[in-house]
């Protein structure tokens, strides 16, 4: 007579198996895909190249851009681990696969090891220099994970220098070289999006901000608000100088690119009002995509210098131009 052994899984046995199953949902949400946005920056010296219709071109912006996303992606599961007890006190962070539990410490650093290493082999696909950006750009957010965010004013400006990695990264991978102009313009719009994180993230937690971000404990709502001020002003001067910079009228045959700074202005003092709302001023990326007149005017301003860029680059190749 063959006997029937029940299998009995207690509750922990099945909500742990349960876990697994959910391990690669967690691991995207721990690799933040939403903030691929920031790595749109890599598009800037293909546009500004007049380069948008080279296929070649394109390709490779397009896997420039892939190898960027893949790497923050790592860093980003890797700044979660090595701030793991500060995200547990914090009344959002908490919720993350790694501070709430949902994934394990192991199987998310394993993740993260698997993101840079295909990162890395895409990157040098694109040629040593282009490797050489990438390399730069993960040990200078892998030393800011580490300790350079506890640093007064050091720490935005190391977020503000991963912007300028992707745009240089952006020209090397096309072999062009990124202008002045656009490096200090890129640098000057990524310090204003990171001080201003900085001022929403002491409004929202108020006095607790120290023990959820070290670094908080050094600023004031009042001082990061006068800095942003400083540095939309800055941005808006430097973009417009930009566009009538001798290079840049010889390079593209024209002076109309002024008028788009018209998009830059708007949608500047339109985030400044936005971030008000502490809602919104934590997560960069998240209001530029949930605001749709923001997204709007990037698109617009986007469209508007192309069709400057390529219309004049096209009418000076005509016979007799």
């Amino acid at each position: 007579m063959n006997e029937q052994i029940p299998v009995v899984l207690n509750d922990a046995a099945v909500r742990a198996t349960q876990s697994k199953l959910n391990w690669p949902a967690y691991i995207v949400a721990a690799a933040r895909p939403h903030q691929w946005t920031k790595n749109l920056f890599i598009f800037a010296p293909l546009l500004f190249a007049g380069l948008l219709t080279d296929s070649a071109a394109l390709g490779r912006s397009f896997l420039a851009f892939g190898a960027f996303c893949l790497l923050s992606s790592s860093l980003y599961i890797f700044n979660d681990w090595s701030d793991l007890e500060e995200d547990r006190a914090h009344p959002e962070k908490r919720h993350r696969p790694l501070a709430s539990g949902q994934l394990p410490v192991s199987t998310a650093l394993a993740a993260a090891g698997l993101l840079a290493t295909t990162a890395f082999f895409i990157s040098y696909s694109l040629g040593l220099y282009f490797f050489l950006v990438t390399l730069l750009y993960f040990g200078l957010v892998l030393a800011y994970c580490l300790g350079l965010k506890k640093m007064l004013v050091l720490d935005c400006m190391i977020i503000a220098l991963g912007f300028v990695l992707r745009v240089v990264g952006g020209a090397v991978a096309i072999s062009v070289t990124a202008s002045h102009w656009l490096i200090v313009c890129a640098f000057l719009l990524a310090l204003f999006l990171a001080f201003s994180k900085r001022r929403q993230e002491l409004v929202a937690l108020s006095t607790e901000a120290g023990s959820h971000r070290s670094v908080l404990k050094f600023y004031t709502v009042g001082y990061l608000g006068q800095v942003n001020i400083v540095l939309v002003a800055a941005s808006i001067v430097c973009y417009a100088l930009y566009t009538v910079a001798p290079e840049t009228v010889d390079k593209f045959h024209t002076d109309a690119l002024i008028y788009g700074t018209v998009f830059v202005i708007y949608g500047m003092l339109r985030y400044l009002a936005l971030i008000e709302d502490p809602k919104y001023g934590g997560n960069p990326s998240k209001l530029l995509i949930d605001d749709k007149p923001l997204l709007l005017t990037l698109v617009l301003w986007g469209g508007y210098n192309a069709a400057i860029i390529y219309y004049e680059t096209y009418h000076s190749l005509l016979p007799g131009q």
